[in-house]
């Protein structure tokens, strides 16, 4: 047996990450898993492309447990930004910064971008991927944005919104992977975990 192939039920998947919304997105799965917040830090160049912020970010995160984790289990970390025009949105630091951006991305196209680390301290394995796709937000009144910004939903996006939620009434179209802009792409991550024999997809005897 290498280094490459490992018993698919010996190795528990550990969680990088606080998201409530990735949890929820593994555990859609049935996926063998625990959850190990990260403490990285998430400050980059401002001259850093989006794909570079995302695999890099997503490494950190998984590196900083698997700094702290003494176990077996393959360390999985992610991260999510939203593009417009080249420009980086992050989280809002306040209700009126989530009306600023959704006033930013009303009525056109964006990018969401999400990095994927995949790392096994044993044998030394690393892997880190990314996937992006395209947004394209409807027209909103003043009036809507305010509204969307009071329920609360906006305020730890990216971006200040969820498809996954409220947010979903803001969108007109997507193009691409659905769960790459809730911010955990699983069938990417299904083909790097495969890689370190973890295989998601039940086998019948």
């Amino acid at each position: 047996m290498t280094n490459h192939s490992y018993n698919r039920h010996a190795r528990q998947i550990i969680l990088a990450s606080a998201s409530p919304r990735r949890r929820e997105l593994l555990a859609s799965l049935g996926a063998d898993f625990i959850v190990e917040p990260s403490k990285a830090s998430e400050e980059v160049p401002a001259d850093w492309t989006p794909e570079r912020i995302v695999e890099e970010l997503a490494l950190r995160k998984a590196q900083s447990v698997l700094d702290r984790y003494p176990g077996e289990g393959v360390v999985v970390g992610s991260d999510t930004i939203v593009v417009l025009d080249g420009s980086v949105l992050g989280k809002p630091e306040d209700e009126q910064d989530a009306v600023r951006m959704l006033g930013m991305l009303q009525g056109r196209e964006h990018f969401v971008y999400t990095g994927v680390a995949c790392l096994h301290k044993a044998s030394g394995r690393r892997e880190v991927r990314h996937r992006f796709t395209r947004v394209r937000m409807k027209d909103l009144t003043e009036q809507r944005i305010e509204d969307y910004v009071k329920s609360g939903e906006p305020m730890d996006k990216a971006g200040a919104y969820a498809i996954q939620g409220l947010g979903a009434l803001l969108v007109e179209s997507i193009e691409g992977d659905y769960f790459t802009v809730v911010g955990l792409p699983l069938s990417l991550l299904g083909e790097m975990l495969e890689g370190f024999g973890i295989d998601l997809l039940p086998s019948n005897p």
